[in-house]
């Protein structure tokens, strides 16, 4: 009796490992467009200290995102157990956030491209006092975090309406298990990003001559590839903020489904992003102009 509920218990045991492995799949696919829009904001966010102080910076986000998912998963399902609603605006509010971000960073490229040049900011980081470069550090790393949250909320979300039929457990373990995937892989990826040009560096040093070959194409490509990344982390930020706002609003979404269809994949897909997009820089004006009206009223 006691071997037949053993082998009993083992069986059921393995069918929920085989019920989670199977909607792990399904959410990791359907998280996937969210996490490369993670890995290229959160890879241009570190950008720009020093270079010492880079996988430093890189983990003090990783441990921030961490918590992020610790506070968002047994969140995320309190709030679909008790006000599914609920996480549509939420997640709205958090769209909103991450458009106004994006329209603050264009308008802060537009009038300070001498400022923000790399010779100004190698300066302005040399000149740093080691409590400003502190201070600039925990600043970096907070807005990194900040957008992190919204991201991650976005991923929990996706992941949840996927497993929401499932069990309590099967909810609680993939939930938790593409938590850690994820923040583990965007910040591996992210660390080995900006390690680009040290990685050039080293191998300069090498007596090899292909391996010095290899170095200078790295040493040249590194900056402009963190360029490319900080121009594609600000237009992610509208794609996602668009993106979220217009799935939350029927009318939005079923528009938009409307002009993509009929096209091919490509063209479908390019007019759905360049919808997210323009919603995503609407959105994000409207609210930098609130949040701007709302500090000349209280002055």
């Amino acid at each position: 009796m006691a071997g037949s509920s053993l082998l009993t218990l083992l069986d059921d045991i393995a069918t929920l490992m085989d019920d989670i492995s199977i909607m792990g799949k399904v959410a990791a696919k359907k998280t996937v467009g969210v996490l490369g829009d993670d890995l290229s904001l959160n890879a241009q966010q570190v950008s720009g200290v020093k270079a010492n102080r880079e996988l430093p910076v890189v983990w003090g986000v990783a441990k921030g995102s961490f918590l992020n998912k610790l506070i968002l998963v047994p969140l995320a399902l309190a709030i679909s157990a008790w006000i599914p609603w609920a996480i549509t605006p939420l997640l709205m509010l958090g769209g909103a956030y991450l458009s106004y971000e994006g329209v603050e960073k264009v308008l802060h490229s537009l009038h300070g491209k001498e400022k923000n040049s790399d010779a100004a900011r190698e300066q302005r980081l040399r000149n740093l006092s080691q409590q400003e470069a502190a201070a600039f550090e925990k600043k970096k790393v907070k807005g990194a975090v900040r957008t992190d949250f919204i991201l991650s909320a976005e991923i929990v979300a996706i992941t949840l309406g996927i497993v929401s039929e499932a069990p309590l457990l099967s909810q609680v373990m993939i939930l938790a298990g593409i938590a850690i995937l994820v923040t583990v892989g965007v910040y591996g990826i992210v660390a080995c990003i900006v390690k680009i040009d040290d990685l050039g560096l080293w191998l300069q040093q090498k007596t090899s001559s292909l391996a010095k070959g290899i170095g200078s194409v790295l040493l040249t490509l590194a900056p402009k590839m963190m360029k490319v990344l900080t121009v594609v982390g600000t237009i992610a930020m509208f794609l996602v903020g668009g993106g979220i706002i217009a799935h939350g609003v029927p009318f939005i979404h079923h528009f938009i489904e409307h002009l993509a269809a009929g096209h091919s994949g490509f063209i479908s897909s390019l007019i759905s992003n360049g919808a997210n997009l323009v919603i995503g820089f609407i959105v994000g004006s409207i609210v930098l102009c609130g949040v701007n009206l709302a500090g000349k009223l209280r002055a």
